[in-house]
């Protein structure tokens, strides 16, 4: 709920604050999700009431507003920039992710110049962020968002079930291929930016 609020401020603020409804639509939109959601409004209004109470959202009504609107408070309660945003926005939104993949998906909220702007960012949210350990098979350390509590895969991380039939090579293969494709988009992403 708090990154589709985020986002959507950020993407679209045409558009932003958001009515009940869109909201709705914003939590189970099915691009940029992971895992896709399927939110009702008494889900979302419980959700809401929830956030209010922490003091990460507000209600705005009055005059010029013909149904309540819904606004975050995130940036200002923990006094956090656009960088920082855009990267607790993807965890929150996708779940844990390596330094490549949120370059390259919060590219649409903020530019990153690098890999190590990614990474200086997520240091100095230590108290938001974890960097988890390494899975077998996987290239890269992913980093997780740390604002519902500690992550399970922190806490005991479960030792991965490994295959070592042709499926499990399969499988290997395909997280390799999907790490480098996110590294040549990065790079590609720096290259076109040289003649822009």
């Amino acid at each position: 709920m708090l990154g589709s609020l985020i986002e959507k401020e950020i993407t679209t603020p045409e558009y932003y604050p958001l009515t009940l409804n869109a909201l709705v639509n914003a939590c189970n939109q099915k691009s940029n999700r992971d895992p896709v959601a399927n939110y009702d409004e008494d889900t979302v209004e419980e959700a809401l009431e929830l956030l209010r109470a922490k003091g990460l959202a507000v209600r705005i009504t009055g005059a010029g507003t013909r149904v309540p609107k819904h606004a975050h408070r995130f940036a200002e309660k923990f006094n956090f920039g656009r960088r920082e945003l855009a990267i607790l926005c993807e965890l929150m939104l996708r779940g844990p992710q390596t330094l490549g993949e949120l370059r390259t998906r919060a590219e649409r909220m903020h530019r990153f110049d690098d890999l190590d702007e990614v990474e200086t960012v997520l240091q100095r949210l230590p108290d938001r962020v974890a960097k988890l350990p390494r899975q077998p098979g996987e290239k890269e350390a992913r980093y997780t968002h740390l604002l519902s509590g500690e992550p399970r895969e922190a806490i005991a991380p479960a030792p991965p079930a490994t295959r070592t039939d042709r499926i499990g090579e399969l499988e290997a293969e395909v997280a390799r291929l999907r790490e480098e494709v996110a590294a040549l988009r990065a790079q590609f992403a720096d290259f076109r930016r040289q003649f822009e």
